[in-house]
């Protein structure tokens, strides 16, 4: 217990506004990882009951890949700073942020890994795609190209995990530059291809913010959800918290196993 108390010290405290207490909706129902409106039943029982075990303790990484320029800094420095840097910099190797949330009255902490696009770095950000729980794979909406890349970044992050291990989610950046129509051209293709990898599809704008903090709640959400139903799986009837679990292994997912990175590397931008 002292362990874990002295894990849970040096975290940051839950903001405010990192609380969700719903599952956040999918953006595309024809591209979500699934479509229910809610938590699965056993994961709010097991909130409301406080049978998350390590849970709340937990880090879950999070690898955002895909080509130079397609906005992967400041989408995640949207979210982490409301914040929007017009003066556009490589990100040299890798970079993170760490985000708490409270997820139906559980902590649950997501690390943002924001690796390099440019093929000199490629070799050195790969190094710390391993131990991913989600990969958010971006394009630029307003480039063909990026999109066409997508499943070369993918096999790139499954070389370093195990593909049914993770979760991963397709964004289109950059929709403020996009007209109506040559939006939903690209966005077509965009569902296309994440329909064949089983990837759920968003399109975001960090300059003006739109569906930036609905995306990163949603990641958050099936993840937790992936991670206290992986609990549940791996406690079995075991006592978790003083209370025992009932349900049986067999109804649940397979549990997903997490690594933790302490590299601190200086931000590039």
């Amino acid at each position: 217990m002292s362990t874990r108390i002295s894990a849970m010290s040096v975290l940051p405290p839950v903001r405010k506004d990192r609380i969700i207490a719903q599952l956040p909706k999918y953006f595309k129902k024809e591209a979500a990882l699934h479509t229910k409106e809610d938590f699965n039943n056993k994961v709010k029982t097991a909130c409301q009951e406080q049978r998350t075990g390590t849970v709340g303790f937990k880090i879950s990484k999070v690898i955002v890949v895909g080509d130079l320029a397609v906005g992967k800094t400041c989408l995640i420095n949207r979210f982490c700073k409301d914040a929007f840097d017009k003066n556009y910099k490589a990100t040299i190797g890798v970079d993170f942020e760490m985000e708490r949330f409270e997820v139906l009255g559980v902590p649950f902490s997501l690390q943002l890994w924001d690796t390099a696009g440019q093929e000199r770095f490629k070799c050195i950000a790969s190094t710390y795609y391993r131990g991913a729980q989600v990969v958010i794979i971006a394009f630029d909406v307003n480039d063909v190209a990026s999109l066409g890349h997508v499943r070369q970044w993918l096999e790139d992050a499954l070389k370093e995990n195990d593909p049914t291990a993770v979760q991963l989610f397709l964004v289109g950046t950059k929709k403020d530059l996009s007209s109506p129509a040559q939006y939903a051209q690209i966005e077509q293709d965009a569902l296309k291809i994440a329909q064949e990898i089983s990837a759920e599809y968003w399109a975001v704008s960090s300059l003006t913010g739109e569906n930036v903090r609905e995306f990163f709640f949603r990641v958050a959400s099936l993840a937790f959800e992936t991670n206290v139903l992986a609990e549940l799986e791996k406690s079995g009837t075991r006592q978790i918290g003083g209370v025992v679990s009932e349900y049986p292994p067999s109804s649940l997912c397979d549990d997903k196993k997490l690594h933790i990175c302490h590299i601190v590397l200086t931000p590039s931008c």
